[in-house]
């Protein structure tokens, strides 16, 4: 940019009736034709991290409505013998199961749209199987983690207290 008034007084000398504006690095034009596809990317990156905030939140009020419902039967089971380990376990893949039926419908739901999402998407291909994959892992893993509080919850209640309360 300091040379950007010594071209322009080049090329008037040159050819007078020629004037020069908007002179920028080689890097701000890159940087300037890039810019949409940067904006779509942070727009639909945040998008995705709030989609998958709200998938975790509901599947945890789920669950954790689901405990508390239930809290009777697992007074029960407990006061009966069951291991706390069985129940954590039981409450552990009810939420898997629900994730995993999400994620199978995410995932053909993803592969009928794929014209619509080959437009939004930078470098990426709408049926790119690592990405995809990659997805469900970390929606399982988010899962297992939103699963695991109310399912630790559970094991915890004292029967005795339960049963009187109810």
């Amino acid at each position: 940019m300091t040379m950007a008034e010594t071209i322009r007084k080049q090329i008037r000398d040159i050819e007078p009736q020629r004037s020069l504006y908007d002179f920028a690095p080689l890097e701000q034009h890159f940087s300037d034709a890039l810019a949409e596809n940067r904006l779509r990317t942070i727009l639909l990156t945040f998008f995705a991290a709030t989609a998958l905030s709200l998938a975790c939140i509901g599947l945890y009020g789920t669950l954790s409505y689901n405990v508390n419902i239930r809290r009777r039967e697992v007074g029960l089971r407990i006061a009966l013998g069951a291991l706390r380990g069985q129940i954590v376990k039981q409450f552990l893949w009810q939420g898997l199961a629900v994730c995993i039926l999400g994620c199978l419908a995410g995932w053909i739901l993803a592969a009928a749209s794929t014209r619509v999402l080959s437009g939004l998407l930078y470098g990426v291909s709408p049926s790119d199987v690592p990405t995809l994959s990659a997805v469900i892992l970390l929606a399982l893993i988010v899962a297992a983690t939103a699963s695991l509080v109310p399912a630790i919850r559970a094991s915890r209640v004292d029967p005795m207290q339960v049963l009187r309360d109810e």
